[in-house]
């Protein structure tokens, strides 16, 4: 999967399919609450797996069940394809718990 910087227009397009997700800077970012603190916990180890499928690792903040995620490719100073694919996946693991 690429590491280049998507344009403006990607960025928007890619947002359009995450309606959870908001844009902050250089960043995406989505707040999820789990229905208690070991289900935000599953959600956590389902997001490093497929993190480290992707060889690409999200900023998570664990506040009781609210989860915190931040997504951005740093080595690109911005948004690339992973941080979209990684939303995506995040979003998966939120639903199937």
């Amino acid at each position: 999967m690429s590491r280049a910087r998507l344009t403006e227009d990607e960025i928007t397009a890619g947002l359009a399919g995450l309606p959870d997700w908001s844009r902050e800077g250089d960043s995406i970012v989505r707040t999820a609450e789990a229905s208690d603190f070991p289900a935000a916990i599953r959600v956590v180890v389902a997001v490093a797996e497929a993190a480290e499928a992707l060889d690409h690792h999200p900023d998570i903040d664990i506040r009781w069940r609210t989860l915190r995620f931040v997504l951005s490719t740093h080595s690109a100073g911005g948004l690339t394809a992973l941080d979209l694919t990684l939303a995506a996946r995040i979003d998966a693991a939120l639903r199937a718990e």
